[in-house]
């Protein structure tokens, strides 16, 4: 795949200094793209955003996004051309504890991010990344589609479906007035990659037990997930945001996941990184029916991206977790993490 279009193009991305923003925005420098980022301090100590030293390959704004002056300010300064909305609070169980906050940064920050792109015709493709936590669970054995209903569950799950309709909102009353925005949004979720520290996710809380020679505990281990190399979305983020550039009839809503072969148990994922990672690592099962509501079985359907774009899948989850597992290891082995995601990206993209 041939991502060469973003040499001298001006991309915004909100939530830059995060796990799926940093592997964004190392595309991006590779690519040859003008990328300004806004969002707050990375959230995590170490973060990958330090690690490769994004502050200083980009223009990097600190910034809130539920702050509307200041994200217009920075986006009618930098005047950019292409826009990826990612800034979000992106835990299910941080939602239980804060839902206000979740919902302020999820569903006005949707609004502040239209708002600006409203008034700055530069823009010509916006994507709001989401989650594939939007649609209303029925527990059922099949995926998602794009046109199923959206009403996520829990406070994180349904801001981010307030999101889409922020979105879909702005779209009829503006942007369809903007002969040349395009607005697409993408549904992804269950994001494995190097460089991810945040507490409460499956592989991080895997790699974090591996390194202290614990046993890693499991809270949902029959739980069905679609599991996917951090670099199959961003790819198609960009991909998406670079047809729909050229062509707006493309825009729409999109999911982006794996293979069905690979949306598996979180049991099964523990199993293939306990063999992967070796050294006798195991897990214990923590499972308890008094833990927070969490969806037990999700899918997604990616027949649409499939049909409209050619975009399918490349990585899957045994490949997917080797090269988690060789970015932690290198990671902790003081390898060059910049040369590293070099090899990784170039290694996919070559069989993308």
């Amino acid at each position: 795949m041939d991502l060469s279009f973003y040499r001298g193009k001006k991309v915004f991305i909100t939530g830059h200094t995060g796990f799926k923003g940093s592997w964004m925005c190392k595309v991006l420098i590779m690519n040859g793209a003008e990328v300004m980022g806004y969002s707050l301090n990375p959230n995590t100590a170490p973060s990958l955003f330090e690690i490769i030293n994004l502050e200083n390959k980009i223009n990097h704004r600190v910034g809130d996004i539920r702050d509307l002056a200041s994200l217009r300010s920075s986006i009618d300064e930098f005047q950019p051309e292409i826009v990826f909305h990612m800034a979000a609070q992106p835990l299910v169980r941080e939602s239980y504890k804060n839902p206000v906050d979740t919902y302020e940064i999820n569903v006005m920050g949707t609004v502040n991010i239209c708002e600006a792109i409203r008034h700055c015709p530069s823009v010509k493709s916006f994507i709001n990344i989401t989650t594939d936590k939007v649609y209303k669970n029925n527990e059922w054995e099949w995926g998602y589609r794009e046109n199923d209903v959206m009403n996520g569950f829990d406070p994180y799950s349904n801001s981010k479906s307030c999101s889409e309709l922020v979105t879909s909102s702005y779209g009829n009353s503006y942007f369809k007035y903007m002969s040349e925005l395009a607005v697409s949004t993408c549904r992804a979720g269950n994001v494995i990659g190097g460089g991810d520290f945040s507490e409460d996710r499956i592989i991080p809380d895997c790699i974090r037990a591996a390194m202290s020679g614990e046993d890693i505990q499991i809270r949902n281990p029959k739980s069905i997930r679609p599991y996917q190399h951090v670099l199959e979305p961003v790819i198609a983020y960009l991909f998406i945001g670079m047809r729909t550039y050229y062509d707006k009839s493309l825009a729409g809503n999109y999911n982006i996941g794996p293979n069905e072969k690979d949306c598996i148990e979180t049991g099964d994922l523990a199993n293939l990184f306990c063999k992967s990672w070796g050294e006798a690592l195991k897990w214990v099962d923590l499972s308890d029916e008094n833990n927070v509501h969490e969806a037990n079985f999700l899918k997604l359907d990616i027949a649409k991206v499939k049909s409209v774009f050619g975009l399918v899948p490349i990585w899957g989850i045994s490949e997917t977790i080797e090269k988690t597992i060789e970015w932690a290891k290198a990671y902790y082995n003081g390898v060059n993490i910049n040369t590293l995601m070099e090899q990784q990206i170039i290694s996919y993209m070559m069989e993308k």
